[in-house]
């Protein structure tokens, strides 16, 4: 994934009020007085790759800061899919946009493509797009599981190495669910019992969503079964009452006055019909009453099944859970747990033979990466050592040792320890023996360099790096940087003329005065201007010799 950083904007952040910039491709240098802010533009780009926020950082009177980032890739599907995977919007037309607010008086937001994402996510997208390195930034250089890496990319073996760590986390993981269900068995006797205990019993019960409440009502109704017949009987006799007073007698002699009076006034022939409806609706009633009555059991034994059935339900409830559903579930579990247990020893064996199958791939693999390992740690060595020849360690000793491990982990069966020897005479040590912060940098440049075709991540930041070197080795140091801009976009933070000159674009930082307040500005030196920024830092004297040889370092570069 071959991507590029095309613009960077800070608003609010320290002495930068609104700052935006596009460094452009191959390698950027950045350059400015000391004390100019140079390094806010590596702090904006870190804290917009998921570093840890200092809300001191927030601009003074402003009451949150921003950093947005947009990055162009010629084929973003890799990324997408990785983005998909995040649950964030793709690329568009290539683009990947990058936003993170910081709050003073909240958290913070962060963006993915106008999606909102967790910072983790944030910070993995970081890995996998800059790698950025300043005098105290190898911290993983002297990780013996990052060297190994290091030789694996080098030879060539990293798609090797995933294959071996996942098998040997499938082994592993057989493992332990054999172990799990060896150990399983100890107590497998009264386990099985407990469990076809509960499977039956809840069986048996033949539960069914609802019961509980159906139950509860129809239990209420059997106990006040006798009283709901008396009161039943009693509204059908009022209803269908005859003789005087009876509603139906009562209801007859209305009809019958009614129709007379409509026979004698037609207009009343509506009061006719309103009677005849009532009529009939007091004979549906009735039927209604009637059947409700002949629905209602008041049989004792009705009564005292309904009652054990009540009693079951809350006994299953406290021993298997406090709903039906709960209930119902847990038997499920229990069965599903008992077939697995009368399964256990065939389930043991099938683990076995993948396991079996998992741990040959896993040595061959391990047999194929140490090979590959073994044959390139010299060859890394060499290569390395000729680079720091470049670099001015003209008599310094590099190697790469193989230790062999007592078990296999994920990364193989060996780790790769670089070793160093700045001066002759020394003998070599780990890398992370070695104090001084400007043998660890050019060792790390050199190690870019060598692995400039197997770095996948796209975008490079050096931020002084070149610190306590100068002369031929500066120069040096420029055309290594220039070499990586081939494969990788470069930034590079330097004092160092030569190292300036070497890069495509230069940008300068100064700190500007308004008559207000400080503000840090970027702007792109071209023409004279550069010129006579290389002069600066060539002795701090704006003179014809040195705009001179500014120029003779511009025209080195070709």
């Amino acid at each position: 994934m071959l991507a590029t950083l095309a613009s960077l904007r800070i608003r609010n952040l320290a002495l930068v009020e609104d700052l935006a910039w596009q460094p452009g491709p191959g390698l950027v240098a950045i350059t400015g007085e000391t004390g100019a802010g140079k390094s806010l533009l590596i702090g904006a780009l870190q804290l917009l790759l998921g570093e840890r926020a200092d809300k001191s950082l927030i601009r003074s009177g402003a009451d949150a800061c921003t950093v947005e980032a947009a990055f162009e890739t010629a084929d973003s599907r890799e990324l997408d899919a990785w983005l998909e995977e995040q649950g964030t919007e793709p690329c568009a037309d290539g683009q990947l946009f990058l936003k993170r607010t910081l709050s003073a008086a909240g958290s913070g937001r962060q963006f993915v493509n106008g999606s909102p994402c967790t910072l983790s996510v944030l910070k993995a997208l970081g890995d996998r797009l800059v790698d950025l390195h300043g005098p105290h930034d190898h911290q993983s250089l002297f990780s013996r599981e990052a060297q190994t890496r290091v030789l694996d990319a080098y030879a060539g073996a990293a798609a090797v190495a995933g294959d071996f760590a996942a098998a040997h986390r499938e082994t592993n993981r057989l493992a332990g669910e054999i172990e799990d269900l060896r150990a399983l068995e100890q107590d497998a006797t009264l386990h099985r019992e407990m469990l076809a205990h509960a499977a039956r019993e809840i069986a048996e019960a033949k539960l069914s969503p609802g019961e509980e409440e159906e139950v509860v009502a129809r239990l209420r109704a059997a106990g006040n079964g006798q009283r709901l017949l008396e009161l039943s009987s009693q509204l059908e006799a009022a209803l269908g009452a005859e003789g005087d007073g009876g509603l139906r007698q009562a209801l007859a002699d209305a009809i019958r006055a009614a129709r007379e009076l409509a026979r004698l006034d037609q207009s009343a022939a509506a009061l006719n019909e309103a009677l005849g409806e009532v009529a009939t609706r007091i004979a549906d009633l009735e039927n209604d009453v009637r059947r409700y009555a002949e629905k209602i059991d008041s049989d004792p034994g009705t009564l005292r099944e309904l009652e054990a059935r009540a009693d079951l339900l809350q006994a299953l409830k406290r021993k298997y859970g406090g709903t039906i559903e709960e209930i119902v579930a847990r038997g499920a579990q229990a069965a599903q747990d008992l077939e697995e247990i009368e399964t256990r020893g065939e389930k043991i064996a099938t683990l076995e033979k993948e396991a079996s199958a998992a741990a040959g791939r896993a040595v061959k693999l391990a047999k194929a990466l140490s090979a590959a390992r073994a044959k390139a740690a010299p060859a890394l060595a060499k290569a390395v050592t000729a680079e720091l020849r470049e670099l001015g360690f003209l008599r310094a000793g590099f190697g790469v040792r193989l230790e062999a491990l007592a078990e296999a982990r994920a990364q193989g069966a060996e780790w790769a320890e670089f070793e160093f020897a700045p001066n002759p005479g020394e003998p070599v040590k780990p890398l992370r023996a070695i104090a001084s912060s400007g043998e660890i940098s050019r060792v790390m440049l050199a190690l870019k360099s060598v692995l400039a075709g197997q770095d996948g991540v796209p975008l490079l930041v050096f931020d002084e790096i070149d610190a306590n070197v100068g002369g031929e080795v500066a120069v040096k140091v420029g055309q290594k940087m220039r070499g990586l801009s081939a494969a990788h976009q470069v930034l590079c933070i330097t004092h160092l003329p030569q190292v300036a000159a070497a890069a495509h674009r230069q940008f300068s930082v100064t700190k500007e005065y308004d008559g207000n307040r400080t503000v840090t500005a970027v702007g792109e030196l071209v023409g004279t201007a550069r010129v006579a920024e290389l002069a600066r830092m060539l002795g701090g004297q704006d003179t014809d010799s040195a705009r001179a040889h500014a120029r003779t370092l511009l025209a080195s570069q070709g």
